[in-house]
């Protein structure tokens, strides 16, 4: 059982994974860094996603040095293509038909530091979504906020409860942090 003797830090501003930060019953504190999101064009996905999360750990030097700090990034993949956070309504509404009546994979890389330590690991799920008309894709970018969700949806909100026919493996990853893997990653820790 995972218990807690060191203060964690939370790198990531999405109310997401702060909720489910929340709900594993962890205390922690938000703090946040620009950091160039920019990858090497050659990675396969799950590397994507922990480079990314290994790049944001990094910047967090100083806190390392009393605190683990927990950074994560979820990409979306589709066919072999990478479907980050749209720029604008327009990349959204691609983004959705082209995942409409398809499967595709999410994927999270999540990064443990402390100290001198780190410690980084992906989990992957597959998404099955229904077809979607026209019409719903364009109520749920009007109604919701697709632009800050890879592959422009949120599996916890009403795109979610519509469309998403199946998925095989975690939930809480689709959302964007593996729950079940980080709390064994901390246990181990």
């Amino acid at each position: 059982m995972y218990k807690q003797t060191t203060p964690l830090i939370l790198a990531s501003k999405s109310p997401r994974r702060q909720e489910l930060m929340q709900l594993m019953g962890l205390d922690f504190k938000v703090l946040l860094k620009d950091v160039d999101e920019s990858y090497p064009e050659h990675l396969s996905p799950e590397a994507i996603a922990c480079y990314i999360s290994e790049k944001k750990a990094m910047a967090f030097v100083d806190e390392r040095l009393t605190s683990l700090v927990i950074t994560a990034d979820t990409i979306v993949a589709y066919n072999g293509e990478i479907l980050g956070k749209p720029t604008d309504a327009l990349h959204a509404k691609l983004m959705l038909e082209k995942l409409s009546g398809t499967s595709h994979q999410v994927y999270t890389g999540v990064s443990l530091a402390y100290k001198d330590k780190l410690k980084t690991f992906f989990d992957q799920t597959e998404v099955r979504f229904r077809s979607l008309s026209t019409e719903e894709i364009e109520h749920y970018i009007n109604k919701y906020s697709p632009l800050d969700k890879a592959g422009s949806y949120g599996i916890q909100d009403w795109l979610g409860f519509i469309a998403v026919e199946r998925i095989e493996g975690s939930y809480t990853n689709v959302m964007g942090l593996p729950t079940e893997k980080l709390y064994l990653e901390l246990s181990n820790f």
